[in-house]
C-alpha cells in the first residue's frame, strides 16, 4: 500500500508540474497588451553564455501597448534587437542607442484566430503530457501485482489516477478560457 501511495504522489506532482508548464506557455501567447513576459524563452549571447534577455535588462510596460528594453550594457542592445527580430513574435523593435521600445500593435480578428489555435495547441500538449503520466502510473501500478500487491488496492488506484487525470484536464481547460477571454477582448 506504501508503494501505491508514493506512485499517487508522484503522479500528482508531474501531473501539477504539466499544467504549471502549460499556464506558462499559456503567459508566452501575447493578448495585444505588452507585457514583460512576452519576450520570455528569448536568449541573447552574452559573454559566450545563452542569457534570457530579462537577466541582461530591464524589461518594462511604459503603457498597455509599449515594451521597453533597457540593457545593463549597451554593448548587447544590438544583440537583443537581432534576436527579438528573429523570433516568432512578430514584434518591430526600435532602437534609440539607449534602449529598445517595442509598440505592440492592436491584434486583427485574423491574428486573434491564430492565437486561439496556439492556445488550444499548448492546452492539448499539456493533456497528452497529464495523460502520458497516467499511463506511466498505470503501467507501475499494474507491475505491483506481480510483486503480491492485491488487484482491487491496484484497480482502486487506479482509479485515483484517473479522478487525478480529469481534475489536470480540467484545470487545463480552465487556463484555456481564461486566456481565450483575454485574446477576444478588444
Amino acid at each position: 500500500m506504501e508503494e501505491i501511495e508514493m506512485y499517487l504522489e508522484e503522479a500528482r506532482e508531474l501531473m501539477d508540474k504539466s499544467v504549471n508548464h502549460c499556464q506558462q506557455e499559456l503567459l508566452k501567447i501575447r493578448a495585444g497588451k505588452a507585457m514583460p513576459n512576452m519576450l520570455d524563452g528569448l536568449m541573447v549571447e552574452y559573454y559566450g553564455t545563452m542569457t534570457p534577455i530579462n537577466q541582461v535588462s530591464s524589461v518594462t510596460t511604459p503603457d498597455a501597448r509599449t515594451l521597453s528594453i533597457k540593457p545593463f550594457e549597451k554593448s548587447i542592445l544590438g544583440e537583443i534587437e537581432r534576436v527579438i527580430i528573429n523570433s516568432d513574435l512578430g514584434l518591430n523593435p526600435q532602437n534609440d542607442g539607449e534602449q529598445i521600445r517595442i509598440n505592440i500593435p492592436p491584434l486583427t480578428e485574423e491574428r486573434r484566430l491564430g492565437l486561439m489555435k496556439q492556445v488550444r495547441a499548448e492546452a492539448e500538449n499539456g493533456k497528452i503530457s497529464v495523460r502520458n503520466v497516467r499511463k506511466d502510473t498505470n503501467d507501475s501500478l499494474k507491475a505491483l501485482i506481480k510483486e503480491g500487491v492485491s488487484e482491487d488496492a491496484v484497480k482502486g488506484a487506479e482509479a485515483e489516477v484517473q479522478k487525478l487525470t480529469d481534475k489536470h484536464v480540467v484545470l487545463i481547460d480552465e487556463l484555456v478560457v481564461v486566456k481565450e477571454k483575454d485574446i477576444m477582448t478588444i
